[in-house]
């Protein structure tokens, strides 16, 4: 069978990549908000968009940057992506998006990018565009300017539990102190604050026209279990609804019961099933 090639797509293509991106809204969210802030420039983006199918009709893509994510694929856009993928060492630190798209590049990859660090096969991707009826917490609030000094340390905490290794490890954490800067200029972070303390945190990490996607869900190890995590959830959904975008969502792993209850509880329900494969 003669497969169809993969190549990388330009501003030329604009339209077309965002004709798929449109197509799944929340599992592309990532990828439409790169595209939407740089274009398809490769000088001017963060990373490359290939594409799959023929020249006049393009099927699925790929985001290939600091991480890797697969769109709308198909079994043979799959076939295809990792033919080509695997012909270069990889540069990525994750694959991320639908389990059958990631699992599937995986499958094929593995033998030439492996071994992961860790495999997360089911990660319930979730939405909601309604207001949480929960009451929310009057004190999370997004984080000011002069709060970063305090947000930094819990930030670094929920990566380095949520991710398995240290944000500091690589650069002093220059690169990830600049990233939480950024959210917080962007009025994209929010904290509780307990005598000086981040007790509960979150952040819009993407937001395109369609949703913002909140990451970075943490509570304090030793607030767990007291039950602020549904009030402070909502606080962020009603924030985020009302002055960002028209819905929320997030991905959470399959495992983690507690958030998932808390996130029910908000209003969330399922638009499908995410995966991620961490190096």
């Amino acid at each position: 069978m003669l497969m169809v090639p993969v190549r990388q797509l330009g501003e030329a293509e604009r339209g077309a990549v965002e004709r798929i991106l449109e197509l799944d809204p929340f599992a592309a969210a990532q990828v439409a908000e790169r595209v939407a802030a740089n274009g398809l420039s490769w000088w001017r983006a963060d990373g490359r968009v290939l594409g799959y199918g023929s020249r006049d009709h393009i099927e699925s893509l790929c985001w290939l940057g600091g991480q890797l994510t697969p769109v709308c694929t198909n079994r043979s856009a799959i076939a295809a992506f990792a033919e080509a993928l695997g012909a270069e060492e990889r540069g990525c630190s994750s694959i991320v998006g639908r389990a059958d798209g990631v699992l599937g590049l995986w499958e094929r990859l593995s033998s030439r990018w492996g071994p992961a660090r860790d495999v997360r096969p089911n990660q319930p991707l979730l939405a909601t565009g309604t207001v949480p009826q929960v009451e929310p917490d009057p004190d999370v609030h997004p984080v000011r300017a002069g709060e970063i000094d305090r947000l930094f340390p819990a930030a670094v905490a929920m990566y380095t539990e949520e991710v398995g290794v240290s944000p500091l490890a690589e650069d002093g954490g220059r690169a990830y102190r600049q990233r939480v800067a950024e959210l917080v200029r962007g009025r994209r972070a929010y904290a509780r604050f307990v005598d000086g303390q981040v007790i509960f945190k979150a952040e819009l990490a993407v937001v395109t026209r369609r949703t913002a996607q909140i990451q970075g869900v943490w509570v304090d190890p030793a607030w767990r279990g007291r039950g602020i995590g549904a009030a402070a959830m909502a606080a962020v959904v009603r924030d985020a609804l009302a002055r960002v975008a028209p819905t929320v969502s997030l991905y959470v792993n399959d495992y983690n019961t507690p958030a998932r209850r808390v996130y029910e509880r908000c209003g969330f329900r399922s638009v499908g099933t995410f995966a991620t494969v961490l190096f």
